[in-house]
């Protein structure tokens, strides 16, 4: 499902400013290298075409990018893939990716280069002396040694000291969470539903695996999904629908617990789903991963971390104020996950898009900078 379309932002108080940025012919790169990149981005592409700019769009063949690219009808050029977990092949593949994607950027001519973290685009942005911005929400992402963006951009919950620590770059920030860019946009679709075979009078629990080929991963995650698979399938009337990053990740799953696939207990959805819409007809979420957790909290959906890595600025924020619980233990498990169905709203608030409105608005000013 296409996530619905974008306010008028020019109604916001920033009108004055926007107004005078609105027009333009320039060309902005944006590089898609992460499924969660794609509806960040749809938002913010959808806002960059109103006010006049032309987007250059590429994306990376791994996990679910270019299925999701699909599912949002994105015009985009595929570029590279995935490499695999070890340490030499992903730098062998963000270096190759980088050099492949010279040949596109230097037709297109993008006036700048815009990613969530895709550090092939710094490569080749660098090499080709094109400015760079690099969003990202999590402080302890690695980042290349040689090659930095110009520019970066964070949530206002990570300090610029948390940001700058490794790149010494100027950092731009902008007001709540990623996932305020986009949520307050974001409509259900009910038909999820019947192509699941979700039941109502089940529990429906949404569960995501860890990340176990990011160079971040803990494998006491692994060992917290292990548990927490199994703490599901003892209970009555849950249903779990599992989310996979990758095919390799879904055979391992299906292979570990083939019964309960058989049983009906597991399930897996057999082509791309919009993220927000399974969150929206889940009970709860739980997830070895950031962007999910942090999509579940922005929705006022009950969420569970089981990621075991170090724990970012943003996940404290939200486990202070009360909206993630971090599942640390298999005991854990048994004793803080509360499976109960929750009442939902019939339709999704309409929330500020302050968010949006920032990234954009410096994204169109770092574009018209004379340089």
């Amino acid at each position: 499902m296409k996530q619905s379309a974008v306010r008028d932002i020019s109604e916001t108080p920033q009108a004055a400013t926007e107004e005078r940025l609105h027009s333009s012919s320039k060309r902005i790169w944006i590089d898609l290298d992460n499924s969660p990149h794609v509806p960040f981005f749809a938002p913010i592409i959808e806002e960059l075409k109103r006010r006049g700019y032309q987007v250059t769009l590429t994306a990376r063949d791994a996990y679910q990018v270019r299925d999701l690219a699909d599912l949002f009808q994105f015009d985009y050029t595929c570029v590279g893939r995935h490499w695999g977990k070890h340490w030499i092949l992903k730098a062998f593949g963000t270096c190759l990716r980088g050099l492949q994607l010279i040949p596109l950027v230097i037709t297109q001519r993008p006036v700048l280069a815009v990613a969530h973290g895709s550090r092939s685009q710094v490569l080749a942005s660098t090499l080709l002396r094109i400015p760079s911005l690099n969003i990202f929400d999590y402080e302890f992402t690695s980042s290349l040694v040689f090659f930095k963006p110009t520019w970066l951009m964070t949530p206002e919950v990570i300090t610029p000291s948390e940001s700058n620590r490794r790149e010494g770059r100027p950092v731009l920030q902008y007001p709540g969470i990623k996932e305020d860019v986009y949520v307050p946009g974001f409509k259900p679709d009910p038909s999820v539903k019947g192509r699941l075979g979700i039941d109502d009078r089940n529990i429906i629990v949404l569960l995501r695996p860890p990340a176990s080929e990011a160079h971040y991963h803990n494998p006491k995650s692994d060992e917290l999904f292990a548990a927490t698979v199994e703490f599901l399938a003892q209970a009555p009337n849950v249903r779990v629908i599992v989310l996979p990053r990758n095919q390799r990740q879904a055979a391992s799953v299906r292979k570990s617990w083939a019964t309960l696939f058989s049983e009906g207990k597991l399930t897996i959805p057999d082509h791309a789903e919009d993220g927000l819409n399974l969150i929206w007809f889940s009970d709860l979420v739980i997830s070895g991963g950031g962007t999910m957790n942090r999509e579940a909290a922005a929705m006022d959906v009950p969420v569970y971390s089981i990621f075991r890595g170090k724990i970012g600025a943003v996940d404290r924020y939200l486990a202070n104020s009360g909206r993630l619980v971090l599942i640390e233990n298999p005991q854990d498990v048994r004793t803080k996950i509360l499976l109960e169905r929750r009442s939902r709203p019939h339709t999704t608030q309409n929330a500020e898009r302050a968010a949006l409105t920032k990234i954009v608005n410096d994204i169109i000013m770092l574009a018209e900078t004379k340089r």
